[in-house]
């Protein structure tokens, strides 16, 4: 039997092949393109389109991550336990792919009640809508580890995920506000329903497990109180947790104020389309040359670079923030930047469950997913709330035709210099990563035991 007839009867060890890659990155695509529509433009929905106030608003962001980031540590659990004929992951993604379709429309269907009722609603229908996305992220994230032992292969994957994932992030940058002015924003929710639908069904019936049929599958056995301590002996995976917090932070900044930076700073929502295009074009072209370079340099060197690439961007923004064209050419530096991050985090994650076991004995792909996912969530939770409490510190009103100078102070606060300091926290939480350069080692000794 040759290497690939050994990899399609399901070796983890070895790569699985590129089709199923780029079948696992279709699953990205379908939540990622929610993941943009929500932090892109939820937040400008409730306070510019329903009416809600900023600051609470604001509070219903972080409120509702928080719960969804203390699910995601329980949804990985089940993950770990699940025993079905389609495997402990995959059934997931087809149970909950049409529930999750239909709570994004609900999102944006908020009925014309008084504000009271409004904000009960959107707090319902999102918390409804996190704990669905929650069901079907982590058990897709958690795939990515059943896929393949791999550790190059697990970059790959990641690096054809991203490009699927900024293809579906750009399209919902550029062309959500213009559809949303033409055929309403319920009507927009749906079309993205169905593509998340869709993307989810071609992930489920491509994508193999493999990990769990070898030496590991053990794993399911681990109660979770047992994998939750594990967790907080894994000094990699708390590090990658951190910085989940801070990055994805830094990316609901990035796309949650920017609408608001087009409207009010530049007087156009329109333009929004062209800081999407600019933000979202270089991360596609850079990262086809991700491979190579992360073979030659590691993963964390070269975030470490990307991160100090984004800020030089928020500089270069600095120069004149009425001037759109220098915006733009400092927002397509921040996504050149912002890439190596989004390009590498999966993997990132995966490599900490073996590390996990090398240093505990305990092996829970899930919990290890989910761990990280709660930081994904609180960090997207911290900035939406940053973006809500700082607009109502300013007295923005988003029915007012113009907006106090406090206001307009705190949209640059929100696009430029919040970003510029989370950054630096990027780069001092991986500074003492070093899982990169241990990692052989790590699937050496676990193959030996």
């Amino acid at each position: 039997m040759n290497e690939k007839e050994m990899n399609q009867h399901g070796d983890p060890l070895l790569a699985p092949p590129k089709k199923e890659m780029w079948a696992w990155g279709m699953g990205s695509f379908g939540t990622f393109t929610i993941w943009t529509l929500i932090g892109s433009f939820l937040t400008y929905y409730y306070t510019d389109v329903v009416g809600l106030a900023a600051g609470a608003v604001g509070t219903l962001m972080l409120v509702a991550r928080l719960l969804d980031g203390i699910t995601d540590l329980g949804m990985g659990s089940f993950v770990d336990k699940t025993k079905s004929k389609y495997g402990s992951a995959r059934p997931w993604l087809l149970w909950m792919s049409i529930p999750l379709g239909l709570a994004t429309v609900l999102l944006f269907s908020v009925p014309d009640l008084g504000d009271s009722s409004k904000l009960a609603y959107a707090y319902v229908t999102y918390i409804l809508f996190i704990l669905i996305y929650t069901s079907v992220t982590i058990p897709h994230k958690t795939l990515m580890g059943l896929m393949t032992q791999d550790q190059h292969s697990r970059s790959v994957t990641n690096i054809y995920a991203q490009i699927l994932i900024l293809t579906g992030t750009l399209l919902t940058m550029v062309l959500t506000e213009p559809l949303a002015q033409i055929i309403g924003w319920t009507f927009v929710a749906c079309i993205y329903g169905v593509i998340v639908i869709i993307a989810l069904f071609i992930t489920f019936t491509k994508v193999k497990e493999r990990a769990a049929q070898s030496s590991f599958h053990g794993e399911n056995k681990v109660p979770a109180s047992v994998g939750f301590k594990a967790l907080l002996k894994n000094k990699y995976w708390l590090m990658i947790t951190l910085f989940c917090v801070v990055s994805y932070a830094i990316m609901a900044l990035i796309q949650g104020a920017g609408i608001y930076y087009a409207s009010w700073i530049i007087g156009d929502s329109s333009v929004f389309s062209f800081i999407g295009a600019a933000l979202i074009l270089p991360m596609i072209l850079g990262l086809f040359f991700l491979a190579p370079l992360v073979k030659r340099f590691g993963k964390r060197n070269i975030i470490i670079t990307g991160s100090v690439i984004l800020i030089l961007g928020q500089f270069v923004r600095l120069i004149d923030t009425n001037d759109l064209t220098i915006f733009l050419i400092g927002t397509a530096f921040v996504g050149i930047g912002y890439m190596p991050t989004i390009a590498f985090v999966f993997a990132l994650t995966n490599e900490t469950i073996e590390y996990g076991q090398y240093k505990t004995g305990v092996r829970t792909p899930g919990i290890i997913n989910s761990g990280t996912s709660f930081g994904m969530k609180v960090g997207t939770g911290i900035g939406m709330a940053l973006i809500g409490w700082l607009l109502a510190l300013g007295g923005y009103v988003g029915s007012a035709d113009t907006q106090p100078t406090l206001a307009l102070d705190m949209i640059l606060v929100l696009n430029i210099y919040v970003p510029i300091g989370l950054a630096v926290v990027q780069i001092l939480i991986m500074l003492f990563y070093r899982l990169d350069r241990e990692y052989e080692e790590v699937l050496a000794y676990l193959h030996k035991q």
